[in-house]
């Protein structure tokens, strides 16, 4: 079903709270996705953006963000601060902690204006937080982190792989949680548009979200590769 297993949304919501302090998700607040590159790229259609509205990504970004907003026929602005915005009204903000490609992390402060700004002008946060769970110098929080939103999560979306943390990349597997009345109107339309993960592929997630041994020992191995790339850089005078 396009909803997703009971086992499997369960599973999501015992994973978040327990790997990254993300509280008050309901499992009707969970919805999976044919990998988060897809649900990323057609979120702003999803959700009904067209002509009229903007879309905000970071300066430097993966091109799906963008990718998603043309998609909508909607315009886009690059900024990672919200002075760049001036007068601007933006529909939709992308959010991406850690980054890709750059890896920064953006702080509970940073992430709280942003949630701050978008509620006062009734704009949804979608954060990309595929790598959440790969970071060793600074500590990467979740849009819906209670710290962020104080528990609301009204207009905020967070979209999860298990692509980099689980290493199960090929079975295209992720899937997007937070407000439960943007999740239930993206399980409307994704009913109707065919966009529903094959069981096999949700069982494969429940079993990797209720595990946390093997996500632990991914992370060691990015942190090994990370450890030499670094080192062969410095090596290399840069």
């Amino acid at each position: 079903t396009t909803v997703g297993t009971v086992a499997l949304r369960e599973a999501a919501v015992a994973a978040l709270e327990r790997r990254y302090s993300m509280t008050g998700i309901s499992t009707d607040a969970v919805l999976p996705a044919i990998g988060t590159k897809e649900m990323i790229a057609w979120l702003p259609t999803l959700l009904g953006l067209g002509a009229d509205d903007l879309v905000v990504i970071p300066e430097l970004a993966y091109p799906t963000y963008e990718v998603g907003a043309l998609l909508a026929r909607s315009r886009t602005i690059r900024a990672d601060g919200l002075n760049r915005l001036g007068p601007e009204r933006a529909s939709l903000i992308f959010v991406n902690s850690p980054s890709n490609p750059t890896g920064k992390v953006l702080g509970v402060e940073h992430l709280r204006k942003v949630v701050d700004w978008a509620r006062e002008r009734d704009a949804i946060v979608v954060s990309d937080e595929c790598y959440l769970g790969l970071t060793w110098d600074a500590e990467a929080v979740s849009v819906l982190d209670p710290r962020v939103c104080d528990g609301d999560h009204t207009n905020l979306l967070a979209v999860h792989s298990l692509s980099k943390t689980s290493n199960l990349a090929s079975y295209r597997a992720g899937f997007v949680t937070g407000d439960a009345s943007l999740v239930a109107e993206l399980l409307e339309v994704r009913k109707h548009a065919g966009m529903m993960v094959p069981l096999p592929i949700q069982a494969a997630m429940t079993a990797a979200l209720a595990d946390d041994e093997h996500e632990n020992i991914q992370r060691e191995r990015y942190r090994a590769r990370r450890t030499v790339l670094k080192a062969a850089v410095e090596a290399a005078g840069f």
